[in-house]
């Protein structure tokens, strides 16, 4: 069956729908990654978003239930240049198709993903609209323009979670799934975990470090995780504008009180409640390849990111010391503050998908908490 994909500035792009036979809105942007799109799809973090795949054979792993980062696909819509729809993978439990249709995800296969990555990075990211419902191109185009920028929505508050929960699940292998909590001499450290739109993987890399994690609602108060007492607090990876709702104000008053380590929109939020700004960049990172300069060591690191906003380093100057840099665009991918027990990254060191180099932060995190405590 046809479908559309149609952007903001009137570039439409024919394809073949999968997946769910609908139409959604988003802003478009592209993923680098080769494996992972299952990882990707439910990433609470591409709320709000139409992710194009630059890997052009995509479906061919099929879905399980063991690698899920969510408790669903949090992606508006899905495009890619060849969809497979017989998975060759003995722990495929379900087609891409089913699973995108399941959960009413429109997807369009056929199209140059080449040609939309490209127009992207000259035009930068914008709304579009894919449909298999309305294929009438200005139509498309119409709802594609009048679709709301990612600028100034907290979209936060669609993906967060309900009510406070305890996370025990560790890393995966192959041998053994999921592991659990070690039992040993050491004492877990408490930490409490703002969940913006959090990963699994996080969790579980939190755990493998040794750490008993209690997640709560994005909008907190400050002062009801101060009554937990705990040894250190994480802010998670979310989608949307950093700077709206109340989230700043709310890491602000947690400032100098615990340790705090944050990754990605936790990092962007945790640059706001310092005192700095962010912008939007052209058109994001996302992706399992991006090179990253770690500055305290000097040592460069291949890292997975998804993010379209980044924080200003010079309007923390004097207050953060940065710490990780972008290798392609000088952009800021981590701060430390110069005296109080806080760092944050704009990456994904918990991968899943993407590579494991920065694993090495929980584990710096760990002996923050252990410092202070």
């Amino acid at each position: 069956m046809k479908a559309l994909l149609a952007l903001a500035d009137g570039t439409v792009f024919e394809g073949l729908s999968f997946g769910a036979a609908a139409e959604a809105g988003g802003e478009v942007v592209f993923n680098t990654s080769m494996t992972g799109y299952q990882e990707i799809l439910t990433d609470p973090s591409y709320c709000g978003q139409l992710v194009a795949m630059t890997y052009p054979e995509i479906g061919n792993v099929g879905i399980n239930a063991e690698d899920v980062e969510s408790s669903r696909p949090f992606v508006e819509g899905f495009i890619v240049k060849e969809y497979w729809e017989r998975p060759s993978n003995w722990r495929a439990q379900h087609t891409l198709g089913e699973f995108l249709k399941e959960h009413g995800i429109p997807g369009i296969q056929g199209i140059d993903t080449r040609a939309l990555v490209r127009y992207i990075r000259t035009h930068g990211a914008q709304s579009a609209v894919i449909s298999a419902i309305d294929l009438d191109p200005a139509s498309v185009v119409q709802k594609a323009q009048a679709w709301p920028s990612l600028i100034g929505r907290d979209l936060v508050q669609q993906v967060t979670c309900k009510s406070a929960y305890d996370w025990q699940e560790g890393t995966w292998s192959l041998s053994a799934g999921y592991s659990k909590p070690e039992t040993g001499d050491r004492k877990p450290y408490s930490v409490v975990a703002y969940d913006f739109g959090i990963k699994r993987n996080i969790l579980r890399n939190l755990v493998r470090s040794g750490c008993r994690v209690r997640i709560v609602t994005a909008a907190t108060p400050a002062a009801n995780v101060l009554a937990m007492n705990p040894d250190g607090i994480f802010l998670s990876n979310g989608p949307g504008d950093p700077d709206v709702g109340v989230y700043a104000d709310i890491v602000r008053d947690l400032i100098g009180k615990k340790p705090i380590f944050g990754i990605c929109l936790g990092h962007q939020i945790l640059g706001l409640a310092l005192g700095g700004r962010t912008y939007k960049l052209k058109f994001g990172h996302h992706g399992g390849n991006q090179p990253v300069m770690d500055l305290t060591t000097r040592k460069v690191e291949i890292t997975a990111q998804n993010h379209g906003f980044a924080v200003d380093v010079a309007s923390l100057e004097g207050i953060a010391n940065l710490t990780h840099v972008n290798l392609n665009d000088q952009t800021v991918e981590g701060l430390a503050h110069a005296h109080l027990p806080l760092f944050s990254v704009q990456y994904h060191p918990e991968s899943s998908p993407g590579p494991h180099d920065a694993n090495y932060l929980f584990e710096r995190f760990t002996k923050l908490m252990e410092v202070a405590g």
